[in-house]
């Protein structure tokens, strides 16, 4: 049986209509997760986890993988001019040249990518997959919701430098930030917000933080403020308090306090509107952190913001047995209103003009619950639980579905369904000599024809 990779037939519109494979697997990746056991949040919470921390001392390393991500996501974004449009989020930073560079001093990006990097596919660029990684990193260690836009392109090749070093100037600072297409008050909000999580590692900044000869900081990383691994505006609170302990603030080398010039730059207004206001400090830092992920190289356009969608086919399976095409999938529901007496039916539309339906077998839903909403799922079709058999010769075009008497059909579009190539149930494959025979039929003016290969 062959699962079939449906390809949209909307690929130049930017709002999100199903079949999207960039934008159903992103959808995926970040609203069908489960904190600290499914997807990239497993590698998130506890948020103190540090996955390549010695055996033991994960939780004690002084690191985070959720702040060597947000880093190594501004550093890839860093590279962007605004000018000619080169750089910004692009993965650039991947590539070995580019991480030697005095700039990007540390481990935290082979790190970063070590992980993240595995979530990318035929259809989710390595870009895209740094910049989920700081949305879910954020809002999984108490940040706000950040929106998130698909379609970030790899670059081929490293990046020209870019990114500001805690030893250059204010003033290179800020031309830095312009350059990328901040102001310097966006530079001030972007630092503070990049800086709630994690600090300075002795080992690539000596200069900046001594060895801490800490058992419960076996990383010696001098943190930005108190909750290193917790989004708050503690940055802000402890900096206009006199408390804080940010090595760029009160570090014993002034040369590199970067973060104490860049604060102070405006007479501390910003930093004093955080600390006065969480509820200011959090907004604002979505908003930042979305500027700074949708930073791209001229070009490239990112998607519309990505919201679940309401429903959403997946699993679909189409196989030829005989003059009999099997169709089985599953269906996904979002924050379906809980019903114990629901009626669901998939209906569809064939390619002799015929319209059917077919009740889904509501007693296999399954529930999931998410962070942001509840996914219930039913099943159609199968050998195993009924089977869904259709004409082949008139096939399918187009679902909808029909749940409590409510049609969805994505505002009248409906679910396109490709079933012009489908698999015979006669193919088969030998696995101690590694043959196979597989039986392909294409339908060619509405009737199918066998082929064998």
């Amino acid at each position: 049986m062959l699962r079939l990779a449906l390809l949209t037939c909307f690929a130049t519109a930017h709002a999100y209509l199903w079949p999207s494979p960039m934008l159903d697997e992103l959808e995926s990746l970040l609203f069908e997760i489960t904190p600290g056991t499914t997807g990239i949040a497993s590698f998130i919470q506890p948020c103190d986890t540090f996955t390549f921390a010695p055996t033991g001392s994960r939780g004690s390393s002084g690191r985070s993988n959720a702040a060597d991500w947000i880093r190594t996501a501004y550093h890839d974004m860093a590279t962007h001019n605004i000018v000619d449009g080169t750089g910004g989020m692009d993965a650039s930073i991947r590539f070995a040249e580019e991480q030697a560079r005095a700039e990007n001093v540390g481990d935290g990006f082979v790190n970063t990518l070590g992980v993240l990097a595995g979530s990318a596919t035929r259809y989710v660029s390595v870009a895209d997959a740094l910049a989920l990684g700081t949305v879910i990193a954020v809002e999984f260690c108490g940040g706000p919701q950040i929106p998130f836009r698909g379609g970030r392109v790899d670059a081929t090749e490293p990046n020209l430098p870019g990114v500001p070093k805690p030893e250059q100037t204010l003033d290179s600072h800020v031309a830095s930030f312009a350059r990328q297409g901040f102001t310097q008050d966006e530079m001030i909000g972007l630092v503070a917000c990049g800086h709630t999580f994690g600090g300075v590692q002795h080992a690539p900044f000596p200069d900046i933080v001594p060895e801490l000869n800490d058992t419960n900081n076996s990383e010696s990383v001098s943190h930005f403020d108190t909750t290193n691994t917790h989004f708050d505006n503690n940055i802000a609170t402890e900096y206009i308090s006199g408390t804080t302990q940010n090595p760029l603030v009160v570090g014993f080398n002034d040369t590199t306090n970067s973060d104490e010039r860049i604060f102070g730059s405006d007479g501390n207004v910003t930093m004093l509107s955080f600390a006065n206001s969480p509820e200011l400090f959090a907004s604002r830092c979505s908003e930042l952190f979305a500027r700074m992920l949708d930073t791209v190289p001229s070009g490239v356009q990112l998607s519309d913001v990505i919201t679940p969608l309401p429903v959403k086919p997946f699993d679909l399976t189409f196989t030829l047995d005989g003059d009999v095409l099997q169709f089985s999938g599953r269906v996904r529901f979002w924050n379906l209103t809980d019903n114990p007496n629901r009626v669901a039916l998939l209906l569809w539309d064939d390619h002799l003009g015929g319209v059917h339906n077919s009740t889904l077998l509501s007693s296999l839903e399954a529930v999931g619950s998410f962070p942001d909403g509840v996914s219930t799922s039913y099943i159609f079709g199968g050998d195993d639980f009924g089977g869904l058999s259709l004409d082949a010769a008139a096939g399918i075009t187009t679902m909808r579905f029909m749940v409590d008497g409510k049609v969805e059909d994505q505002g009248g579009v409906g679910f396109a369904v490709q079933d012009a190539v489908v698999f015979s149930t006669t193919s088969c494959f030998f696995s101690n000599n590694r043959t196979a025979q597989y039986n392909v039929a294409v339908r060619v003016l509405c009737r199918l024809y066998m082929s064998q290969y």
